[in-house]
């Protein structure tokens, strides 16, 4: 037996009312570095997730980013960010989601983002299509990276890179429509998914910020790739590029020379 998508919206909204009904109170913050740090609701909203997912399928393995890994069927995984965007959250800022993808026969075949600030919940299941709020969703018809508008994240834990995408930023920020930075990677992937956004990319990220979304992206018709093009994107250091099919390979054009 195997989820549906229902279950995973379900679950991932049940986890967001949590979040939702925590966003304004006062945080005990745990800091893992200066950059990163986790909440109590973190830990709330992972348990809620876990805790239905190993109740169901309780041989399933599990990668998620406070807990860490689960072991169970190599065949079967689940991929959690229990509050993807906890620096917005913990400064109560409302860009942050919950994220939860299922992975099994070596593919990604059901991703759920949820917004709870927004309530809005993306979601894909492989070979059938991306949907927000249940409604069909389609990326962009940008066709050139003049006319983009895109957003990024930044690799706090490697200095040379965090330089080298600084650099990136502030070229595309010249000659584009502009980048944004929203703090919350699954937001970004899932805005591209609906044509909010041009195109999202980033240097090293995890694989429980990006599975859920990259799934969405693609659903919706997008491309997602590393950074040199490739189609293995999702295995480490997790580097990508989500976009509209228009500007994709002008964008890793531009991105080339500045690795």
């Amino acid at each position: 037996m195997e989820p549906t998508l229902e279950q995973v919206i379900t679950w991932a909204k049940q986890a967001g009312k949590i979040a939702l009904d925590g966003f304004l109170t006062d945080h005990t913050l745990g800091f893992k570095n200066l950059t990163d740090v986790v909440t109590e609701v973190d830990h709330a909203c992972e348990k809620l997730l876990m805790g239905v997912i190993l109740s169901r399928f309780p041989g399933h393995s599990i990668l998620t980013e406070e807990t860490g890994s689960v072991k169970g069927s190599e065949d079967h995984c689940w991929y959690i960010d229990p509050l993807d965007g906890t620096i917005n959250y913990s400064h109560r800022l409302p860009v942050y989601c919950i994220s939860v993808a299922y992975h099994a026969h070596e593919k990604l075949l059901l991703g759920v983002v949820y917004d709870p600030a927004r309530d809005e919940c993306f979601s894909a299941e492989r070979g059938k299509g991306a949907w927000l709020n249940g409604e069909p969703i389609r990326v962009s018809e940008c066709a050139s990276l003049q006319k983009a508008l895109l957003s990024t994240g930044f690799p706090y834990h490697d200095a040379e890179k965090f330089e080298q995408n600084l650099r990136l930023f502030g070229h595309l920020t010249h000659t584009t429509q502009g980048v944004r930075r929203f703090g919350s990677a699954a937001i970004d992937i899932c805005y591209v998914a609906c044509g909010r956004i041009d195109a999202y990319w980033e240097q090293e990220i995890n694989a429980w910020d990006i599975a859920a979304g990259v799934l969405i992206v693609e659903e919706a018709g997008g491309k997602v790739t590393d950074l040199e093009g490739k189609n293995d994107y999702f295995k480490p250091p997790f580097a990508l590029v989500a976009s509209a099919p228009g500007i994709q390979q002008e964008l890793l054009e531009t991105i080339l020379p500045f690795n």
